[in-house]
């Protein structure tokens, strides 16, 4: 799997901290890109699914080789059971079917609530961040805007938002898409939240996190 560190370029990070450089020119917003490798390790989908791998070749093994005894199941499914537990860790694309939808959805919006505090986006002044979360493992998009900007901008507006930059991601293209959603949520913000003569850049241009 691509981590974080390698999913944009060194030009194409350029090309995201000026298109967020240029979106706060308009507006006293903060707006905060950030990709991360996963927003949780998901344990449990590699200690349920390792168990169940194991479960299904020692049964399988005892049976097909050693009549059914109970005594050579209970050393084949141990002798299982890592092995595969480590085969689902590898295996970003079969770990990910371990895991309920729901499950990884609440970890994204907690990962984004976690990082918002973490990085400071509630600290601005006018209460105006916004976080732009890619999380590479889960292969989502997350948008979190602090108070002030929720208090005026509907929050179905950011699922044009992600749309944005899922579609680019599939298209090959997550650079181009991550610039054009940084554009729409400067003009978004500059409609409410115009910049001020005393504005500063408060907040990082891009985060890296892996």
């Amino acid at each position: 799997m691509t981590t974080a560190e390698e999913f944009f370029t060194a030009e194409e990070r350029g090309r995201i901290e000026s298109a967020v450089q240029q979106a706060e020119s308009q507006t006293s917003g903060e707006i905060v890109p950030m990709v991360v490798d996963a927003s949780y390790d998901y344990p449990r989908a590699e200690i349920l699914g390792a168990g169940l791998f194991s479960l299904a070749t020692a049964v399988t093994l005892s049976w097909g080789f050693f009549g059914e005894s109970l005594w050579h199941f209970l050393w084949l499914f141990p002798l299982c059971y890592f092995p595969f537990k480590l085969m689902i860790r590898a295996l970003p694309a079969l770990k990910r079917r371990l895991i309920h939808p729901d499950e990884i959805s609440a970890e994204i919006a907690e990962k984004a609530a976690i990082s918002f505090l973490e990085q400071g986006l509630h600290h601005t002044r006018d209460e105006t961040g916004i976080l732009i979360l890619l999380s590479l493992f889960e292969r989502r998009v997350y948008v979190l805007a602090d108070r002030g900007i929720n208090s005026v901008v509907p929050h179905h507006h950011w699922d044009g938002i992600v749309t944005t930059i899922t579609d680019g991601i599939h298209a090959g293209d997550a650079c181009t898409a991550l610039c054009a959603a940084i554009a729409a949520c400067g003009q978004q913000l500059e409609e409410h939240f115009p910049v001020k003569h005393d504005d500063t850049n408060e907040l990082p241009n891009l985060i890296i996190e892996s």
